[in-house]
């Protein structure tokens, strides 16, 4: 894998047959969620509140929202046409898709889950997810798992005696589990998820007492072909890491993977180009009447105190917008998530008279999950989790890259 342009050349390390393996670098994840959590009136008033934040509806009185492209019905989807890649460069452009059907080259692997068991993966779904970007594993195997559990316990037991212990003044039992996910894959492809559990009970209680869950993480590919391909065979690429609970468990957790299998975890930011992406296609999506409604908040830069504006749609008028926007079923391009995102800012300039293009989009929250520019994620629809994963692994796959 080439390095990133800036980077500095180091040794590289060879195996017995003579193949290259990763560098080993020191992993010392970065926490970029800002200090302090701005508060959000709840109201659909103009009016700002004490603490330099407020919040408008969209109102749905009058026509949705103008466009000059035809009206059309047909259901969004995910699939990136070659003018989108042309315009947005590597990212998003080997999307296979996503949301919905193929284009005229064929049929495409479904976004949904309708063949996975929902309860395998509902633990997945409304909870705020940290995400990172993990260069390939040199010699995992997914039949060792039992005991890559057993000597993961072993390393966090060796940082408690350390002094390292991530809990100070309480004596806990950390038990570590392993296991697998098959359902969370694009293609037949792509390795396994892999799940990693830490769960602690007190040394002064009973041993048969319920376990309670500290931590969690999980390692994923979907869809990731390109990089599968186009590594040696020794390595295995999960390169979407996702985890849930406290930072000081992600050190330690990262840095066993590290030094076991020479690999290196990065935090995974999103961009706003890419939040508005996301937008365009989770509007796209069917979901129940009682959707959610679909909001976006902005960052106002260059103001001695944050200030946040979030804009609230209602889903049908997002969806209906989005429909009048896609000229192409099967297909999205860069013009058109340009075209819904003016749409959108001429409306809301027409009713407050505040230019959102001069802002920055900062969270992304629709009925299929939420996102934030920081590499915060949390899934709301099981049956479109494939979906939102692929976009993931495509952003993590990027940034190895």
């Amino acid at each position: 894998m080439s390095r990133r342009r800036g980077e500095a050349s180091t040794p590289r390390k060879r195996n017995k047959k003579g193949q290259e393996k990763a560098s080993t670098r020191r992993f010392r994840p970065r926490q970029t969620w800002p200090p302090g959590a701005v508060p959000r009136r709840r109201g659909g008033s103009r009016e700002g509140d004490s603490n330099g934040a407020w919040r408008a509806a969209a109102p749905r009185s009058g026509p949705v929202m103008e466009s000059k492209a035809a009206a059309r019905t047909l259901p969004s989807a995910g699939r990136l046409s070659g003018a989108a890649r042309r315009s947005r460069g590597p990212l998003f452009g080997r999307a296979h898709g996503r949301f919905g059907q193929g284009s005229a080259g064929g049929p495409l692997p479904p976004c949904s889950q309708e063949n996975a068991d929902p309860q395998k993966t509902a633990f997945l779904l409304r909870k705020q997810w940290t995400l990172y970007s993990v260069t390939p594993l040199y010699r995992f195997s997914s039949a060792n798992l039992k005991e890559y559990a057993r000597l993961l316990g072993a390393f966090i037991a060796a940082e408690k005696q350390k002094g390292l212990a991530v809990e100070v003044g309480v004596d806990l039992d950390i038990k570590v589990t392993f296991s697998s996910l098959p359902d969370l894959r694009g293609s037949d492809q792509d390795q396994a998820a892999m799940l990693v559990q830490l769960s602690s009970r007190s040394s002064v209680s009973p041993k048969n007492s319920e376990e309670k869950l500290m931590w969690s993480g999980w390692f994923c590919c979907v869809s990731g072909d390109d990089l599968s391909e186009n590594v040696p065979e020794d390595f295995t690429c999960l390169p979407l890491f996702l985890a849930n609970g406290a930072e000081s468990y992600v050190a330690i957790v990262g840095s066993w993977f590290q030094k076991t299998f020479d690999c290196r975890f990065c935090r995974l930011a999103i961009s706003p180009l890419n939040l508005t992406w996301m937008a365009a296609m989770w509007t796209g999506c069917k979901v129940e009447k009682n959707a959610s409604a679909t909001e976006l908040v902005f960052s106002v830069p260059c103001l001695p105190q944050p200030l946040d504006i979030s804009y609230a749609i209602h889903p049908e008028d997002a969806k209906a917008l989005w429909d009048t926007v896609q000229k192409t079923p099967g297909e999205i391009t860069q013009e058109e998530v340009d075209l819904f995102m003016d749409c959108l800012y001429s409306h809301f300039h027409r009713h407050f008279k505040i230019h959102l293009s001069a802002t920055k989009l900062v969270k992304v929250s629709t009925a299929i999950a939420s996102a934030h520019c920081d590499g915060i994620i949390k899934f709301l629809q099981s049956k479109y989790l494939i979906g939102v994963l692929m976009l993931l692994t495509e952003l993590a796959i990027s940034q190895i890259q």
